[in-house]
């Protein structure tokens, strides 16, 4: 390709944007919710299901004869027939959002094609193949070209890793992103790789030009720091960010130098973002192991927002917050107290394709 997509006019599309789908991958993995498992086909079935009143949703399965045993959980939750189609595609774990494609669409003829970035398990997991590979299928099956970006460090052409859950964008120029996910040595994606370099590759490929690095993600996140447990983009001037009041809190810290950040922070237009702040919901222990509650791990769709909830004194106060933010969509909660088990919520389960 001798032009960058960016040049080509190929830019990622806001999460609000018009959306012809969403990929959702039903969960086989027990080991990523030790004894808690049999809890979650439930609240998988929940969100497909609620997702389905509105719009399209693909949905993979590993098996084929399993499509009937979840069509009958899909039934217990009223899920609309018409609007779900099965998939056989062979997967590790449920985390589309970091494994599954991030679509791009052209602003001059609203082409689309998607990037596949290489996923590694976030660095840190050894059994990813599977979902490595889960790209080559959905492409197969949308008939969208895919594209892997890749980069020369110290002379060897590497397709590059990156996970959606670390990226967060307003569709305009601007992009949302960590310095602990992308530039730390713990769970390094891409070593040699530096901090101009991913600048570089996210201006080609997503055609953003405005960074704007958080230093870190929450206590709890085995990703390492993505960004869609913490800051968000809901418009183009806007951006929901959590914060921790209780200062003995590990995230306190943690939270409050982002928020400086982004109360300094500047649009691609040079215009200060309108912030709004989202309590923490209370810290949640599994097996005496902390997990990454947070309300920041919500899903847009085209006419609902479905927000994480966890039985927590602030989830009245923070449903009020996405009422009055979102006003032209309707908050469906969903309980993930177990579901976050796993280390992961509704936007970690979750891929959007943008309407052509």
């Amino acid at each position: 390709m001798n032009k960058y997509l960016s040049e080509l006019g190929f830019r990622m599309p806001a999460e609000w944007e018009k959306q012809r789908s969403v990929w959702i991958v039903w969960p086989y993995n027990r080991n990523d919710w030790p004894g808690l498992f049999e809890y979650i086909p439930k609240t998988v079935s929940k969100i497909v299901s609620v997702i389905s009143k509105t719009q399209k949703v693909n949905l993979i399965i590993k098996i084929k004869k399993d499509k009937k045993y979840i069509k009958k959980k899909l039934i217990e939750n009223k899920y609309k027939k018409a609007n779900v189609k099965f998939h056989v595609i062979p997967t590790d774990r449920i985390w589309i959002r970091d494994s599954g494609p991030i679509f791009l669409k052209n602003i001059k003829n609203n082409k689309r094609l998607f990037l596949n970035f290489k996923f590694n398990g976030w660095s840190k997991y050894k059994n990813y193949n599977k979902d490595d590979k889960i790209n080559n299928f959905i492409s197969k099956i949308t008939k969208i070209k895919k594209v892997d970006p890749k980069i020369k460090i110290k002379n060897k052409i590497k397709r590059i890793v990156l996970e959606g859950g670390s990226i967060d964008v307003n569709g305009k120029g601007s992009i949302l992103l960590t310095k602990e996910c992308l530039l730390s040595k713990t769970q390094e994606r891409n070593p040699g790789m530096k901090k101009k370099q991913y600048e570089d590759i996210l201006y080609k490929y997503l055609n953003v030009s405005n960074f704007i690095w958080l230093n870190k993600g929450i206590i709890g996140d085995d990703t390492h720091g993505h960004i869609d447990d913490i800051s968000r983009f809901i418009s183009k001037n806007t951006i929901m960010t959590a914060v921790e009041m209780n200062k003995k809190n590990p995230n306190y810290k943690i939270l409050n130098e982002n928020l400086k950040i982004l109360k300094n922070a500047k649009s691609e237009l040079g215009r200060k973002f309108n912030i709004i702040k989202v309590p923490m919901p209370r810290q949640i222990f599994i097996n005496n192991t902390i997990v990454p509650a947070s309300y920041m791990n919500f899903f847009i769709t085209n006419k609902i927002v479905l927000l994480p909830v966890f039985n927590d004194k602030n989830d009245l106060k923070v449903i009020s917050i996405f009422k009055k933010n979102f006003k032209k969509r309707k908050i469906v909660t969903i309980n993930c107290e177990r579901l976050i088990w796993g280390f992961g919520a509704i936007h970690c389960m979750t891929q959007q394709e943008p309407a052509s």
